[in-house]
Parts: C-alpha cells; structure tokens; sequence
C-alpha cells in the first residue's frame, strides 16, 4: 500500500511511503532483538554517549532539520526550532546529567524483622521498545520517548504518523551523528502496519495520538499483555481570575491557544475568564489575535506566527465543530474561515459557547479560542473538572496560594500558572494524562523507569542459619510468633520484648530444623 506525503502549506507532493512486507517487519525486530543484547550490555555512561551525538547533530544542522519539518507539517519554522528541535537538545542535556543517577541501583529500607538483609531496587531493560507517534511533533515525539527507551537500554522500533513520516529525514540524523547503528530503527505505513507492529510482541508500547486510537492501541497489546503507556489527547482548561495582568495574561493565552497552529494536545481549549474582567480580557484577546501573520503558501520564508493546519481530516473536523457552535448559538469574534483553496485556518476566538456544543466537550485539535466566563472558584473548578479528558490545565493569578490551591483541585495530569503548557519545558517534570487523556508518565525520572524492568532485590547471607519462617511449622513456632508480632507493631514499639522474642524465634530455627534421621 502507497501512501502520498504532500506539503500541507503548498499542496506540493513531497515523495510516497510504502507500507513493509511482512518479511521486512520479521528482520527489523530480528534485529532489535539481537542487538538489544549490546545495547543492554553498555553501561548508562556509554548510552549517554551515544544520544548525544543527536543532540550535537541537530545543533549544527538546525536549519535544514527546520525546513525539512516545516515543509511536511506546515508549521512555522521558529516553532520547528523551538518545539522541536531545542526540545530534543534540552531533554538531552538533562538526561546527560541526571541519567546514570536515576538508573541507578536503589537501596531502600528493610525492616527490622528481616535483620541481617538489605534490599535495592534494580532498573534493567524491557527489551525492544515500541514507539508509535502523531503527526503534530514528527521530530520531538520521536526522539524523546526514543531516547528514553534506548537510555534504559531497550532497543527501539519508531513508527512515525503516515501523515508526517519525515522518512529518510531520522536515519539521515543518526548515521551524520554516527548514533549506534540500528538501536533505533524505523518502520513507515499506515494503521496497519502499526497492528502489524504490535503482533511482534514488542516489551513494550508508548503510543501517543487520540483517544480512539490509543483504545485500539490497547486492545490489540491487551492480547499479549503488552505493557501500554498512552499520551492522548486533551481538553485544557485555562483558568483567569481578576487579578490578572490583562496585557500579559492576554498574550500567553493568545499563545498558548494558537502555538502550532493549535495542533497540540495541550493547547487551551477552553478559557474561562472571571466575569468582572471578561469584556476587556476578550477585547485584548481579539485585538492580539488579528495582528497575528499567517503562514504563506506563496511566500514559505516570510516571516509568520501561525502555520498551516498539516493534516486536512483535522481541518475538516475543525470546520464542522465551528459550524455546529455557530449554529447553535456561538459567536465569532474574529477568524473562523479557511483561507480557500489552502489548510490555512485563521486564529479564531469564539465567545458564547456552551457544553452542548463539540467545540466544548470533544477535542478540537486547531487554532480555535472559546472564551467562558465563571464567577467564583468553586465554580470554575467544577467547569473545568466538567471534562473526560484530563491532560493539562493553566491557572492565571497573582494570588499564587489560591493558584495552587485551584491547581491541585483540578483532575489534570499537568498544570501551568501564570503561563501555559509550561511543564513541557522542564525536563525533569513528568509528563501525561488521566481519564481520557491516556495514562502513564514520561519525561523526568518516570520517563526512564517506565521503560525499564522495575527490580526488586533482597540480599541475606549464605550461613549455617535457618530461618525461623522456613519449615517445620511447630506448634511452638505458632505459640511464639503473636508475641513477636504484638512486641513489633505495638507504639511504641516494645523493644525489649522483640529482641528477646526474636532471638527465640532465630534459635528455633536451627533446634527446629527438618531432622533427616527421623
């Protein structure tokens, strides 16, 4: 099966993917599986190493990795750049320094009971990983959960979106970075092949995409017991109090709505502003958002703020959610149409909508704007919770205890204040969603560990010692064991008692003993 790959700003065909054969798919886990051998075997130190090279490549080839996006999703080439290509680099430089801690062998407690023992916690390898990603961040969504796999010493199969496959793009980066061959390979086709994918009995699957794919995502690894961590889509909510500072507030939420073309899962969806502030906020907003520059089909190195929406089937749900929320009652203050004959939909700030409407309940995955207005917090909170996705959130105030204190009532995965989607720029934060927006986290120290064989140990020594709990069961075993249990979970603590009693209970051990001349 062929699929065409265009430039969604021109309209130009780019070049066509042709979905593997199943002998194609066979040798590439072949390969994973047999070079995953290697790549466990090195230590965190050497597989830094490796991803560095990436990082190191990109930063001196910024500019061709930018237009190659650019030309595949339509999006601005600072947005390639920025949330792309520097997202990359920093996740790097973070794990660069922070990774070996975190893989590190753990010691934790071990309770007085076990005396004599210790016990850690051990981060191995899965195995091969399962990467399968969206079309919205081709770059980024491939070599952050990539890299995380391979630093946890997995090897990594990465399915890009038949929408933006970037193909030939990925390998040119790692063989210029001279990145270890084949540790991330990868496989282009359409849905099919991502089932095709998962009947490899992969260790494991980061899918990231909708809702309705990541179910079937699901489904198809629930049949192998495949280990799944979903990253979906999202509704989020930004919360602005009147406390604000209308200029400021107005132009990080004119931002946040609008970056990529508002093809990010964690783009505000739904704004709702305090009612004593809503007119002047939303006359701000409309003002901001007219004096965007959008993305020219005739004129792809002009400058512009907005891109193009990359994938028509987007649009066209975009559009018929516009309609429906026109339709019913909704206002637009400024955008709304499709410039003919392009995928070019302008910044659109809508006022009026209600729940009824998809624009407000289902996910909408394009530069729209619903403003809202609240009038009290609980209110808000209960508006905002009023959702079945639960990826992220922002809060605006200046009243930072009342920010936090909305933050953590909201049934969001990630939450920004004073500012939006912000969590994403730090390495170290975790990453993911509850309810509908998936499950699982990664990024931060969670990122390596969900791609790792979480171990535990529990080391004693090799003596001539029984242990009291092995057999034979005695009756004085049984008489004896309660006044341990009474002299350790009592508070205080009896410790007098335990240790006389634990001592007796260690003796048995060896008096007690399985006697072989019986």
């Amino acid at each position: 099966m062929k699929i065409n790959v265009v430039n969604p700003l021109t309209k130009a065909h780019l070049y066509e993917i042709e979905s593997p054969s199943q002998a194609e798919l066979n040798k590439v886990f072949e390969t994973a599986r047999e070079l995953q051998k290697k790549i466990g075997a090195l230590s965190v130190k050497e597989r830094i190493a490796e991803v560095v090279k990436i990082s190191k490549y990109l930063i001196e080839n910024y500019n061709g990795v930018s237009e190659r996006i650019v030309s595949e999703t339509g999006k601005t080439k600072f947005e390639a750049l920025s949330n792309e290509i520097f997202e990359v680099c920093d996740n790097i430089d973070y794990y660069r320094d922070h990774a070996e801690k975190i893989l590190k062998d753990q010691k934790v407690h071990t309770p007085l009971i076990l005396m004599g023992k210790k016990s850690k916690i051990k981060f191995g390898p899965m195995g091969v990983a399962l990467i399968i990603a969206p079309w919205n961040y081709p770059l980024m969504q491939c070599f952050l959960p990539s890299i995380l796999a391979f630093l946890a010493g997995n090897a990594v199969v990465y399915k890009p979106s038949e929408v933006t496959p970037l193909k030939g793009m990925y390998e040119e980066i790692l063989d210029g970075a001279g990145f270890m061959k084949d540790a991330i390979q990868f496989v282009y086709g359409g849905k099919e092949t991502g089932a095709a994918l998962i009947e490899q009995r992969p260790d494991k699957i980061h899918f990231t995409g909708s809702t309705r794919a990541g179910k079937q995502i699901m489904a198809a690894a629930s049949k192998h017991l495949i280990p799944v961590d979903l990253e979906l889509g999202g509704k989020d909510p930004a919360i602005v109090f009147d406390d604000v500072d209308i200029e400021k507030t107005a132009n990080g939420l004119v931002w946040a709505a609008f970056t990529n073309a508002g093809q990010s899962c964690t783009s505000i969806e739904r704004c709702y502003v305090h009612e004593s502030i809503f007119d002047a906020m939303t006359e701000k907003i409309v003002a901001l958002t007219k004096k965007l520059k959008l993305a020219n089909p005739d004129c792809e190195d002009c400058d512009a703020d907005v891109g193009c929406m990359t994938a028509d089937f987007q649009l066209k749900k975009v559009e018929a959610q516009l309609k429906e929320a026109t339709e019913k009652g909704a206002k637009i203050l400024c955008g709304g149409t499709t410039i003919e004959g392009t995928q070019i939909m302008p910044p659109t700030v809508v006022t009026e909508a209600t729940t009824e409407m998809e624009l407000i309940s289902e996910e909408t995955f394009g530069p729209v704007l619903p403003l809202l207005k609240f009038s009290d917090e609980p209110e808000v909170i209960a508006l905002a919770n009023d959702s079945e996705y639960g990826l992220g959130a922002s809060v605006w105030s200046k009243d930072l205890k009342r920010a936090e204190r909305v933050a953590g009532a909201l049934k969001v995965g990630n939450v920004a204040i004073n500012n939006h989607m912000l969590t994403e720029a730090n390495p170290a934060l975790p990453f993911g969603g509850i309810k509908n927006s998936g499950f699982g986290r990664y990024k931060g120290d969670y990122g390596l560990h969900t791609f790792s064989n979480i171990k535990s140990i529990i080391i004693g020594p090799n003596n001539k010692v029984i242990e009291p709990h092995w057999y034979p069961f005695t009756k004085i075993k049984f008489e004896t064991f309660p006044k341990l249990m009474n002299a350790f979970f009592s508070r205080p603590r009896k410790w007098i008692k335990f240790a006389t009693v634990g001592m007796k209970m260690d003796n048995m051990g060896n008096k007690e003993k399985i006697n072989l001349n019986k």
